[in-house]
């Protein structure tokens, strides 16, 4: 284990990274996030929804279209047809479309149109309580607590997730087995089985699967795969709030890294682990993880080595969980004094410059981690777009194309998912504002007024089918209010 880097100098490229004036040009990150090359062997299982009827339509008529390629949004319509959004901007039968009543048509009024959301770093089996009670928790409650969180993912707007861990090593699985056979609500989603963690190095014991050396370590990555879980979780470093295991100690050795690398990819699986530390950085960065989370710690050497492999690696800091723990965790016990004296501040501190030197060298660093605990709870995951903006130094334009485009890239599905454009799937929300002016609104679930995934409605309320009635609208249409000329009587008349 490397010994805690409690007094290290501050990085040197600490300056380039705070002190930058604002930017304001075309989205940077959208040829890095394009440059990403993840080999063809470890390509996901091409998962499929069932449920959208070949034959439905669904028209979005007058919408600002953010179609997350970079281009500034436009106004047009938006048809999409069975599973696939088909025409996106000009829709050439439009009229004809209208009064087929069995279209479904939105009238967006100027309302953004984009795609739904991602999350790079997603446990859908945290329940926002206490994660050492979770492994005892008994399999049916968890099962059930397991798919109300698969459904507010996709109540807040977003339709990929990308799991991280299982608390128990069937759930995410099962979960994601549910969700493609339409039987429950939810996202699309790759399943992760249980962090796997050294005996001296795990961070909550009831949710995690223990391997010691190399030999171990394969023998618990090819059980998992047998499993059917799609990515590959390592707890590489410690977390503070454990006060026993540091976030800036690594428990993992090199030969262990290469061990699981070696053994993910060979069966066709990425990796992603929980890697905080200085050292389990450079690791996951020398031996091939394909996904790093946190990097809180990354120093100069590390940050160099990212750069030359930044086409093969995704970085997803989970950034909310330091700011709620040191700003939110003291409602349920857990005080802001409590939170720096262990780390906390110095954490988040080491973190954002990091993430912002990254997000300035072209690494990419996409939204996504840790949600499901007390005090980041299940929907409120959109603040780490926020954090993005407000933090790391990415525009609004880029923070929503990491959050749409970059996590289809994670997906290795960047061809039909995180854009609106033709021929990818008809996964989109509609919204009561523009999240480029306003980048909280995607917060507020209110203002997420159609949400659709596989080209299926999952959410629309009332007014979007109930239009209050207006003179002359839709070309006299509605006989109840039509558009007649104003005649005055003579009492009205003004003398």
């Amino acid at each position: 284990m490397a010994p805690s880097r409690i007094n290290d100098p501050v990085p040197s490229f600490s300056q380039s990274s705070t002190s930058s004036e604002p930017y304001r040009g075309p989205p940077r990150n959208i040829k890095h996030i394009d440059s990403i090359s993840f080999s063809p062997s470890l390509q996901p299982k091409n998962y499929s929804i069932l449920g959208t009827h070949p034959d439905s339509k669904i028209l979005f008529l007058d919408v600002n279209i953010l179609d997350s390629t970079g281009r500034d949004p436009y106004r047009g319509d938006v048809l999409i047809e069975g599973e696939r959004i088909s025409k996106v901007g000009v829709v050439p039968n439009v009229e004809e479309l209208k009064s087929n009543p069995k279209v479904r048509v939105f009238n967006g009024r100027g309302r953004t149109l984009m795609s739904g959301l991602g999350d790079a770093h997603t446990h859908f089996t945290w329940n926002g309580g206490d994660l050492n009670r979770l492994g005892d928790l008994g399999v049916e409650e968890h099962v059930l607590l397991t798919a109300r969180s698969a459904q507010c993912y996709i109540d807040s707007g977003y339709t990929m997730c990308f799991g991280a861990a299982s608390a128990k090593e069937r759930l995410d699985v099962v979960i994601r087995d549910a969700i493609n056979a339409g039987d429950i609500s939810g996202p699309r989603y790759l399943a992760n089985g249980k962090e796997m963690a050294r005996r001296d190095g795990d961070l909550v014991a009831g949710i995690t699967a223990y391997a010691d050396g190399p030999d171990e370590m394969r023998e618990v990555i090819r059980h998992h795969v047998g499993l059917g879980v799609d990515n590959i979780k390592l707890s590489m470093s410690g977390e503070e709030i454990t006060e026993t295991r540091s976030a800036q100690d690594c428990y993992f050795t090199d030969e262990e890294t290469a061990a699981c690398v070696d053994e993910g990819h060979k069966l066709g699986k990425r990796l992603c682990a929980h890697a905080r530390a200085r050292d389990s950085v450079k690791m996951c960065v020398r031996h091939g993880v394909d996904v790093i989370y946190h990097a809180s710690y990354i120093d100069d050497e590390g940050m160099d080595m990212l750069e030359k492999k930044k086409n093969q690696h995704i970085v997803a800091p989970g950034i909310n969980w330091l700011i709620a723990t040191l700003h939110d965790a003291a409602a349920f016990g857990y005080p802001n004094e409590k939170a720096e004296q262990v780390g906390y501040q110095k954490e988040l501190d080491a973190a954002i410059r990091g993430l912002r030197e990254m997000h300035r060298r072209g690494i990419v660093v996409l939204p996504g981690g840790d949600y499901g605990f007390a005090w980041t709870p299940h929907g409120t995951y959109a603040r780490d777009l926020s954090h993005f903006v407000n933090l790391l130094g990415f525009t609004p334009m880029e923070s929503i194309i990491a959050a749409t485009a970059g996590v289809a890239k994670l997906f290795m599905r960047e061809n039909e998912l995180g854009k609106i454009q033709e021929g990818y799937f008809g996964d989109c929300i509609l919204v009561d504002g523009n999240p480029l002016e306003d980048i909280e609104v995607l917060q507020d679930h209110d203002r997420l007024n159609v949400i659709c995934i596989n080209g299926r409605v999952h959410k629309a309320g009332r007014k979007e089918y109930v239009q209050p009635p207006v003179a002359g609208q839709d070309a006299n249409a509605h006989p109840v209010v039509p558009d007649f000329p104003e005649v005055k009587k003579e009492m009205q008349k003004n003398y």
